[in-house]
């Protein structure tokens, strides 16, 4: 994986995160406001759920 692949994801990455607020901002900020309720513990347990699921999609792809 060259340094134009690692730049071209993280492009992709913030075009994805982009999308949300832009389409929805009322239901973008309500997300963040049910975020903001949860407790460390679940906000990790999601997070870890993320990477393992990001590293599944790249190990299945390349």
């Amino acid at each position: 994986m060259d340094s134009d692949t690692i730049w071209l994801a993280l492009a992709l990455v913030l075009v994805f995160e982009g999308l949300f607020p832009f389409l929805s901002p009322r239901g973008w900020r309500q997300m963040f406001q049910r975020l903001m309720a949860l407790h460390d513990g679940q906000l990790r347990f999601f997070g870890l759920c993320s990477i393992v699921l990001g590293l599944l999609l790249l190990w299945l792809l390349s």
